[in-house]
């Protein structure tokens, strides 16, 4: 069972979608929600236990069907890729669990989709090969198309038709690069390309250049990089909330497979292409988090507001991912994990506070206070803490980190200042919001709805992504250190290479 742990985080949540469209799951509401949640709980567990597998025992490689590589598909486990696995992995445990409160009930199939989503979004995070990335991401993408669409109205298919458009012409891109990669490196399997890489010469180097250049294009539209991140806003903000809760870690796939691709691909060994997309991704990174930045003090309900902050977010990660260095990895890595699940859990949390409040909805001007403003405001200045970077929270951390890790950077003092100013643009906007939700009210409201209290699956779907802020500090030794080591393997050339292409079994 041991040696077959790397492939169950892609097998259980396809076994989990096929199972859910069947008899008797597929008609019994009951027996079908609590098959989701049992079934993400399984997956989870799997994700965790190849997690801890991988600390203890190292890198491992699977190949499917004792095909080893380059030829055969390999599945590659290292720490980094297991810590996501079991990111998204948890994030599709509090997915379905909020969405039994009755999201589940505004669309057909929500919980086949939701495994499905999961299934391509692990699958990306653990392959070994650029072509099966691909696979995974149309996977991951196919089930997004029709999430968005669950319980939508015409706002909803508006922006879902952008999104597929954006994504269809982002494929067909990806398959010209790898078509072009193909061509010049004879090989897809990422530890084959990074070694052919090193000895093109000629007219090669120059084609290999157009099709990483490519790629550059297909993860910036993936990760929502400017001046490709138009769709994002509308696309999350207008999705049901579950879904755009889930939706967090899917700009983070973009952002993993730059630093995959432009680190051991295209990183310190690959000769005359040796960090060719380092100058784009330092720019667009930080023009991408002044575009978040702005977006955040503009926006005029919460869901966009959180939207905006992801932005912010991918634009932080992608400044790391081309500083470079081991610091600067473990940094973003360590940012990642922290910026997912406080997205995450606004997503939600716009949810509730825009149920409770009428008509208003989560739109941040005056109207009907909230039923539960003590729960729900604790839990929202938790989470603003978190976010904006203040202390004594997980944010706080993950900003001096990146600070540090940035200073010596050739642009260093530049992406100081300009980040502490987006920090303090955060700061501003969320505090007008959560001030405008929670504290000013009117005084006799014409809203006659009935009060609406958040269901128990709802928060403790909220309070298990939002306890992530205080853990992260609890154990930010540890989990520094896990950064640290994934980050330290990340940028390993030679045992990243040695392991899939000399011991895949």
């Amino acid at each position: 069972m041991i040696q077959h742990l790397t492939s169950l985080p892609v097998l259980l949540p396809m076994l989990a979608g096929v199972v859910l469209l069947m008899p008797p799951c597929g008609k019994n509401k009951q027996i079908r929600r609590f098959s989701s949640v049992a079934l993400s709980f399984i997956t989870l567990l799997a994700s965790v236990l190849l997690l801890l597998q991988v600390d203890e025992m190292g890198n491992t490689t699977y190949a499917i069907g004792d095909w080893q590589a380059p030829f055969g598909i390999v599945l590659f486990a290292d720490p980094l890729s297991t810590l996501l696995v079991s990111l998204t992995s948890l994030l599709g445990l509090v997915c379905a669990l909020y969405a039994c409160a009755g999201d589940d009930e505004k669309g057909s199939f929500f919980h086949p989709l939701l495994h499905f989503l999961v299934l391509g979004v692990n699958g990306a995070f653990l392959t070994g090969d650029a072509f099966n990335l691909f696979v995974f991401f149309e996977v991951l993408l196919i089930a997004s198309y029709s999430l968005l669409m669950h319980g939508g109205d015409k706002h909803n298919t508006r922006a879902a038709l952008q999104y597929v458009i954006m994504n269809l012409v982002g494929s067909a891109v990806f398959l010209i690069a790898l078509g072009i990669l193909y061509g010049v490196l004879g090989t897809l399997n990422m530890a084959d390309m990074a070694n052919k890489v090193t000895h093109l010469e000629g007219d090669d180097v120059f084609l290999a250049k157009i099709g990483g250049l490519l790629l550059l294009v297909v993860f910036a539209l993936k990760g929502a990089l400017l001046p490709l991140h138009l769709w994002l806003p509308n696309t999350y903000a207008t999705a049901m909330p579950v879904v755009a809760a889930l939706f967090a870690i899917m700009t983070k796939v973009g952002v993993y497979s730059m630093m995959r691709v432009y680190t051991l691909i295209f990183g310190d060994e690959a000769g005359e292409l040796s960090h060719m997309a380092q100058d784009w991704l330092w720019w667009l990174a930080l023009a991408t988090i002044c575009m978040g930045a702005i977006g955040v003090l503009a926006s005029h309900d919460l869901r966009k507001l959180v939207a905006n902050l992801v932005i912010v977010s991918v634009g932080t990660l992608v400044a790391l991912v081309a500083v470079q260095t081991e610091d600067a990895s473990a940094a973003a890595i360590f940012y990642l994990v922290h910026s997912t699940l406080v997205t995450a859990a606004l997503f939600l949390l716009a949810d509730l506070i825009g149920r409770q409040r009428g008509k208003v909805a989560d739109r941040v001007t005056i109207g009907r206070p909230v039923t539960q403003p003590i729960l729900l405001g604790g839990a929202f200045a938790i989470a603003a803490i978190t976010v904006i970077g203040m202390p004594p929270l997980s944010g706080f951390i993950g900003k001096v980190w990146l600070l540090r890790a940035t200073f010596e950077s050739d642009y260093g003092a530049f992406f100081w200042g300009l980040y502490l100013l987006a920090s303090l643009a955060l700061l501003v906007g969320i505090s007008k919001a959560g001030s405008t939700v929670f504290w000013h009210h009117q005084n006799k409201t014409q809203d006659n709805a009935e009060p609406v209290k958040a269901h128990k699956f709802q928060i403790a779907a909220v309070f298990i992504v939002l306890m992530g802020a205080p853990l992260l500090v609890v154990f930010a030794g540890d989990m520094s250190n896990y950064a640290i080591e994934a980050a330290k393997q990340l940028h390993d050339f030679s045992a990243n290479t040695s392991v899939v292409l000399g011991e895949a079994k």
